[in-house]
């Protein structure tokens, strides 16, 4: 089976199969698309309400890895033979698309990692630390995910470093004055969320690359909410690096891109050893492959990867622009509703926010929200959400979470509102 028949075997959904749903937006007809939105929990029809940590699989991703396992599993670039050739083909073709996704200038600059964690620790190890010296600064927020603080930490403990960080106000909002009063030319890399998974906040990251690079220093932008919910173009943000996970944008777990620009990629050492990140081993000494191969070590998680590409091109059929207008009415109702309710208080309640609604009740622990909310069939998240430094900014150890995405519906909205009205008074 070649690469082209590979993927027109596979069965489309409604989405993507009608041209015309790039300028319309039917909720139903997208809801079909996930099967997981069928089920009930607890007697009750799941709404689920998590999707900052993790979004739900459409049909075509997931017959997209039936189709690679059924169709042409086999190990990939090495092999001569024909199903090697089609797994190698279908897994660069998913290396394009995510090129074309989050416009970068060639697929040299596209390394597939296991998420955005690894992605961050891929760049901290390899360019941080052969360029990251003593007395040298890396500059985050207070609003990062510990996914971008703790590999920074390691770093700079090692190599003499000192992390600064910026501010939020009480709102959540960066603080950009404060940013450029720590930027200074000891400043190495500025390594930033574009949007908090907390909170939903955007950062104004054009301004903040710009500053950096001001300064001499490189800017890695931590894109796992942004990739899902903004349109995405590297070369006019002109970042130096990004990251992001697959399973943030209706993909497999257990995939993500590092996009870094070629002229830092062809410097970095390698990240890890082994299989296809070399050219030539003798026990005298190796040498490497050109990038991205070079990152690559060992067999990849190929299925999951070229199911990753049906991702893709379903949030591409119907657009970023018309699921931004969906999700932003969805959080306008869902909010307004909420902040009737005695007792809650929104946090990062500023405009701009995206596809999240944070917040605590006065006098009752986020757990209990979270499990009685579960009893209705309504699935949030609750905790610090990776973000203890900003739950401490705040003064509280945890929010509830619900975050939004393209198959929730105004109907979810009314009844997650009224269950969470039940549950405050319940324990209020």
């Amino acid at each position: 089976m070649s690469t082209d028949s590979y993927h027109s075997a596979l069965p489309t959904t409604s989405i993507m199969a009608s041209e015309e749903n790039h300028n319309t937006f039917d909720v139903r007809r997208i809801r079909a698309d996930f099967p997981i939105l069928q089920r009930t929990v607890k007697g009750k029809p799941l709404v689920y309400l998590d999707n900052a940590a993790t979004t739900q699989k459409p049909t075509a991703v997931i017959d997209a890895l039936t189709a690679y396992y059924t169709g042409c599993n086999a190990n990939i670039h090495r092999g001569i033979h024909t199903l090697a050739d089609e797994a190698t083909a279908a897994f660069e073709a998913t290396r394009e698309a995510a090129r074309r996704f989050i416009g970068a200038a060639s697929t040299e600059e596209i390394i597939f990692t296991r998420g955005t964690t690894e992605s961050i620790n891929l760049v901290a190890a390899s360019w941080g630390r052969e360029h990251i010296r003593e007395g040298d600064e890396i500059i985050l927020s207070t609003l990062e995910h510990h996914s971008n603080i703790v590999p920074w930490q390691m770093v700079a403990e090692e190599r003499g470093a000192r992390i600064r960080v910026v501010p939020v106000d009480e709102d959540g909002a960066f603080q950009y004055e404060a940013f450029l009063k720590l930027l200074s030319t000891r400043t190495r890399i500025v390594s930033i969320v574009h949007v908090s998974n907390a909170l939903g906040v955007v950062q104004p990251i054009e301004d903040i690359i710009r500053a950096a690079h001001g300064v001499g220093a490189l800017v890695l932008v931590d894109g796992a909410q942004s990739a899902v919910h903004l349109d995405i173009d590297v070369q006019r943000l002109d970042c130096d690096f990004f990251a992001c996970a697959a399973h943030k944008i209706y993909g497999p777990t257990g995939v993500g891109i590092l996009y870094a620009k070629h002229s830092i990629l062809s410097t970095m050492a390698p990240y890890q050893g082994g299989g296809e990140m070399i050219r030539e081993v003798r026990f005298t000494g190796t040498t490497y492959n050109d990038p991205p191969f070079r990152f690559e070590a060992g067999t990849p998680n190929i299925a999951d990867v070229v199911a990753f590409r049906a991702a893709i091109e379903y949030v591409e059929a119907i657009g970023k622009p018309v699921i931004r207008a969906h999700e932003e009415a969805l959080l306008a109702q869902v909010s307004e509703r909420v902040l009737k309710i005695p007792g809650v208080r929104i946090l990062g309640d500023i405009p701009g926010r995206i596809g999240v609604l944070s917040f605590t009740v006065d006098g009752v622990h986020p757990q209990d929200i979270g499990i009685l909310l579960d009893n209705q069939g309504v699935a949030v998240r609750t905790g610090h959400h990776c973000t203890q430094p900003l739950m401490h900014r705040f003064g509280i150890a945890g929010t509830t979470r619900a975050s939004l995405a393209l198959y929730n519906t105004s109907e979810e909205m009314d009844f997650f509102a009224t269950s969470l009205e039940k549950v405050v008074r319940m324990l209020s």
